[in-house]
C-alpha cells in the first residue's frame, strides 16, 4: 500500500493543530504510529513532502526534519528516484523512546509490556546473579541503604517508586554489566512512564514489593547466585502481574 495516492487515514494528520514548537514532535509521533500500526507497511512509500505538508498543515521544512528523525530510528529509508520507503521491523530501533512508547500505546492486549517485563526479568536476573558473585562490603552497604529508604517511603507512592528503581540500580551497578544495564534501565524507564495506567500504589502492593526486594537482598548478601537470580526474576514477573491484573480489573 502506498499512501501517496490515498486520502488521509486514521493516524496521519489526525487531531487539532498544535503550537509551532511542537509540530515536529506531532509529525514524528503520528508517522511512527502509522508505521507501527501497519497503516503504512514495510515496502510502502510515505506520501511526498508536499502531501505530508498538506496533511499536517506544516511547512515542508518541518516535514523534512521529521522524516530525518524517523530515518534515524531505522523506520524509513530514502530510495533514490522512488521516495521514502518504510523498512522492515528488524531495522527499527525498538528501544528508541518514541518507537517503544508508540508500540505500547497502540497495543490494547498489553503484549508489548508483557515482552518488556520478560526481557527485563531475564536481564536483571543475570545481573542479580553476578551481583551476588561480585558483591563487596561497600556495595552491600549501598544495597542495605537502598532497602532502608524503600521502607521509609512506604507511605509515599512517588518516593517509593523512586527508591524501588534506586534499589534495582544498585544491583545493576554491583553486577558490573554495561550493555545489559543500559538496556534494562531503558526498559525500566519505559515501564515506569506507563505505570500511571496501572493504579496499584497501595500499602499491600508496597508490602509485597518490599518483601520481594528483601529476598533479593538476602540472596545477594549471602552470595547465593542462583537464589538471587530466581528472586529477581520472580519479583519482576510478580510485580508486572499485579499491575496487569489491576489494569484488567479496571477495563
Amino acid at each position: 500500500m502506498t499512501l501517496d495516492s490515498t486520502p488521509p487515514t486514521r493516524v496521519l494528520g489526525e487531531g487539532a493543530r498544535t503550537p509551532a514548537k511542537r509540530l515536529g514532535v506531532v509529525v514524528v509521533h503520528d508517522l511512527v504510529a502509522a508505521i507501527v500500526t501497519g497503516e503504512v507497511a514495510p515496502g510502502d512509500l510515505l506520501p511526498t513532502e508536499s502531501e505530508l505538508s498538506n496533511l499536517f498543515g506544516v511547512s515542508r521544512t518541518v516535514i523534512r526534519e521529521s522524516i530525518k528523525r524517523i530515518e534515524e530510528k531505522g523506520m524509513v529509508r530514502v530510495v533514490q528516484g522512488r521516495g521514502t520507503e518504510v523498512t522492515a521491523q528488524r531495522s527499527w530501533n525498538i528501544l528508541d523512546h518514541v518507537v517503544l512508547s508508540t508500540l505500547i500505546e497502540n497495543d490494547a492486549t498489553l503484549g508489548v509490556l508483557d515482552e518488556v517485563a520478560v526481557l527485563r526479568a531475564e536481564l536483571e536476573s543475570v545481573m542479580a546473579r553476578d551481583a551476588a558473585e561480585r558483591r563487596t562490603e561497600s556495595a552491600v552497604e549501598d544495597l542495605h541503604a537502598a532497602m532502608a529508604r524503600m521502607h521509609a517511603a512506604m507511605e509515599d507512592p512517588t518516593r517509593f517508586g523512586d527508591e524501588d528503581i534506586a534499589f534495582h540500580e544498585v544491583v545493576m551497578k554491583m553486577s558490573g554489566h554495561i550493555i545489559a544495564r543500559g538496556i534494562a534501565q531503558r526498559l525500566v524507564d519505559e515501564a515506569r512512564e506507563n505505570s500511571a495506567r496501572f493504579r496499584i500504589a497501595t500499602p499491600e502492593a508496597h508490602r509485597l514489593t518490599v518483601e520481594e526486594h528483601q529476598q533479593i537482598l538476602d540472596a545477594i548478601v549471602a552470595g547465593d547466585e542462583h537464589a538471587a537470580a530466581t528472586a529477581m526474576r520472580t519479583h519482576i514477573a510478580a510485580s508486572w502481574e499485579r499491575r496487569r491484573t489491576a489494569r484488567s480489573d479496571e477495563v
